[in-house]
């Protein structure tokens, strides 16, 4: 799938690679899901406490910035050449989450940026620099990052680990 540049392609790319990642995993044991290899030592539901944990930076980047502050991006002591240590951190931090956990707050978290795409406009989601905090960038943009993109990123994970199982 091309990536989105309208609202309404932004809001068919979230559903479809939505529904497309969550029908791969749903006939998988929970022995598959939790088994690492899906992405170096991460597991499935590594995978999917990665997406979580991006979604709740965005979150946090979106809430921030439409405050009129200036968000810390991608984190707080990170930059987006140290986003390999961002991610081991966020590795870390939920490895030890329940599988039903990881899920309930992945696709939580998924909605609550399906209302931030629906509260918006087609041009305040793709026009470039509409806010200060998004730079030289659009909100849309961002908001594919971390949203479809990520998802087919992750789609292509799975797929080539239970292709090599």
């Amino acid at each position: 799938m091309p990536r989105p540049k309208t609202k309404e392609e932004l809001l068919e790319a979230n559903c479809e690679e939505f529904k497309k990642l969550l029908s791969l995993i749903k006939p998988l044991s929970e022995t598959i899901i939790l088994k690492s290899g899906a992405c170096e030592q991460w597991s499935i539901k590594d995978i999917l406490a990665h997406l979580y944990a991006w979604h709740n930076l965005y979150l946090t980047w979106y809430r921030e910035g439409m405050a009129g502050e200036n968000p810390q991006m991608p984190a707080t002591g990170y930059t987006w050449k140290t986003t390999p240590a961002l991610n081991e951190n966020i590795y870390q931090e939920y490895r030890d989450t329940s599988l039903d956990e990881v899920l309930e707050k992945f696709k939580e978290s998924h909605y609550k940026l399906l209302e931030i795409i629906n509260s918006h406009t087609n041009e305040e989601l793709f026009i470039n620099k509409r806010y200060a905090w998004t730079g030289s960038t659009s909100l849309g943009s961002y908001t594919v990052s971390c949203t479809s993109s990520h998802y087919d990123w992750a789609i292509k994970l799975i797929k080539k680990f239970l292709k090599n199982l």
